[in-house]
């Protein structure tokens, strides 16, 4: 093994943390998990083209490649119903096609993705929590394109990209319940502040101004909070936000 190749092994988790911090989204994340693949398994004598295959109890599909001649070869499994990515996915276990055109296990799938222009293919399984099931698609269009050594470098990676695959849908868990609770409480200071406006002109307690804005809010059928911002911004005051420290 070249020391170029342990210096991609050892950076393989670093460069997979770059994807998740560097990603607006985990469609994104997987856009770059899908070309890091075709850019890390493609060689000057074998061009590899790759996609995340995602399976959920109703629906299937690609979430990501890394061209749309890749996207092209996913939806023809899809057509079909199978192939060696769509079983990878599905069993949990590597399908490997040497050559498409010695091909016996995918009945009419096989000729149709020959008739792409594919003869050799990997379908490596992206385990994940829950009720989906996820594959790491790779093709070539060079028969034999992938051997032992190309094999188990798409288990690591796919083996890699599960780990942060879960941290990236955690941390987007995170942060779409950090943004309800920011939301949650810029509302409820507009709130208290709409309801000190209401105090001050009606001379009135705090639980009373609350129950003058909910009588609003049923009277006019809308949010309490749209309600609060309305009485706030009629005098002329900008929206509250509540400040947190971190």
């Amino acid at each position: 093994m070249t020391d170029e190749q342990i210096l991609g092994e050892l950076s393989l988790p670093g460069m997979l943390q770059d994807l998740v911090l560097d990603s607006s989204d985990i469609n994104e994340f997987l856009d770059g998990l899908a070309r890091l693949a075709a850019d890390t398994l493609s060689t000057p004598d074998r061009d590899v083209m790759a996609g995340v295959t995602l399976l959920r109890r109703r629906s299937i599909g690609t979430v990501a490649s890394s061209s749309e001649q890749a996207k092209l070869m996913d939806e023809v499994q899809y057509a079909f119903d199978d192939g060696p990515c769509i079983r990878a996915a599905r069993d949990g276990q590597v399908y490997h096609v040497d050559d498409f055109l010695e091909e016996k296990r995918f009945g009419a799938y096989t000729a149709a993705i020959v008739e792409h222009g594919m003869r050799s293919a990997v379908g490596v399984p992206i385990p994940l929590d829950g009720l989906a099931a996820a594959g790491l698609n790779l093709y070539s269009p060079q028969p034999h394109a992938f051997d032992d050594e190309s094999i188990a470098e798409a288990v690591q990676l796919a083996t890699e990209a599960s780990k942060f695959l879960r941290l990236a849908v955690r941390v987007a868990h995170l942060t779409d319940t950090g943004e309800h609770l920011r939301a949650a409480m810029n509302s409820r200071t507009t709130i208290d502040v709409a309801a000190g406006i209401i105090m001050g002109q009606n001379r009135c307690s705090h639980d009373a101004a609350i129950t003058i804005l909910k009588a609003a809010s049923s009277g006019r059928n809308m949010k309490l909070a749209d309600v609060a911002a309305a009485v706030v911004t009629s005098i002329g005051q900008q929206l509250p936000e509540t400040h947190f420290v971190s």
